[in-house]
């Protein structure tokens, strides 16, 4: 079980030039992870342990708050007198879990009020966190940002195309990239029995919306993947040095298919745990358009980014909000 998802060394991608021999060898072993498996842990990502440390320590010190605390940060359905709809706490009488989602926090206030995009939203994260926390939180959208980036333009550089494009489809203040906190709490029954083993989730059967999930799941674990052709589960193995990657379905949509966005789901537990996704997703005004992989010139046309997100959200409890 513990083969079937690979690993991967990306030190040599780490420069951004894409040209040793070394980083050739690695764009290919993501190829194959990603058409072959859907899945691969990453390590030689240049994040430090202590950085991921401090991060979960950030979130396990919100969601141990009392709720009256943390839903300061909730969306309006959960709080009539905030603003926001799209980011911030979710409770876990949603979906049995609860959720943290944070915007960039380059984005600002004003910044926000200007572009009105339904999805770009400022929130005060001061009524929550010290300034120690938010710094840690903002350093560690800024890597993991940067990881997710020299992995797409990995992608890019795979397709035989300039990896520079990569900023057509992302600029930091307009991209809808997500980094969530997801808190398992002492769950006292599963949000769901598999119609397929009969086997307890505690996070439905699903795929992601975007390019590339970057997680960090603690040692309890719980996260499967399914296997596309047999359609047997297989456990991610914790690896406190590695990543978890995973494709999503914007970039099963811009590679025809080819790199497909793949089942995952995670195992009803009854201790609590914490897990870290970074959802990659692109600029709310990028145009979904299979030329900007696959053609021999990018064609400036094509559904925006931020209406193929919003039907993907429609499939999650969470954000009918």
């Amino acid at each position: 079980m513990r083969s079937y998802i690979p690993t991967i060394n990306i030190s040599s991608l780490l420069d951004g030039k894409f040209i040793s021999k070394k980083s050739k060898k690695t764009i290919q072993e993501i190829r194959k992870a990603c058409v072959e498996v859907g899945f691969f842990q990453i390590v030689g990502h240049d994040l430090k342990t202590s950085d991921i440390k401090n991060i979960c320590s950030v979130g396990n010190k919100f969601f141990n708050m009392k709720n009256k605390y943390k839903r300061k940060l909730s969306p309006k359905k959960w709080n009539r007198k905030n603003k926001n709809v799209y980011r911030g706490y979710f409770p876990n009488d949603v979906n049995g879990k609860e959720g943290l989602d944070l915007g960039d926090l380059k984005v600002s206030k004003k910044y926000s009020n200007n572009i009105q995009n339904q999805y770009i939203e400022y929130l005060n994260l001061q009524k929550c966190f010290k300034k120690n926390s938010i710094k840690k939180i903002n350093n560690y959208f800024d890597d993991i940002f940067n990881l997710s980036e020299i992995l797409f333009k990995s992608i890019i550089v795979y397709y035989k195309k300039d990896p520079s494009i990569s900023n057509q489809a992302f600029s930091r203040l307009k991209t809808l990239s997500t980094l969530r906190f997801n808190y398992y709490p002492n769950q006292i029954k599963p949000v769901e029995i598999s119609k397929q083993d009969g086997v307890a989730l505690g996070c439905e059967t699903h795929v992601d919306s975007g390019i590339f999930t970057v997680l960090y799941q603690d040692k309890k674990g719980g996260l499967q993947v399914q296997n596309r052709k047999n359609k047997k589960w297989y456990n991610v193995p914790f690896n406190k040095k590695a990543l978890v990657v995973n494709t999503g379905r914007a970039l099963e949509y811009l590679t025809k298919g080819k790199f497909k966005a793949t089942n995952h789901r995670v195992l009803w537990n009854r201790s609590k745990r914490m897990s870290i996704p970074f959802f990659f997703e692109p600029s709310y005004d990028f145009k979904m358009n299979k030329s900007f992989l696959c053609g021999p010139k990018i064609k400036n046309t094509g559904l925006i980014y931020e209406k193929f997100l919003n039907r993907s959200l429609k499939k999650f409890v969470e954000y009918q909000r």
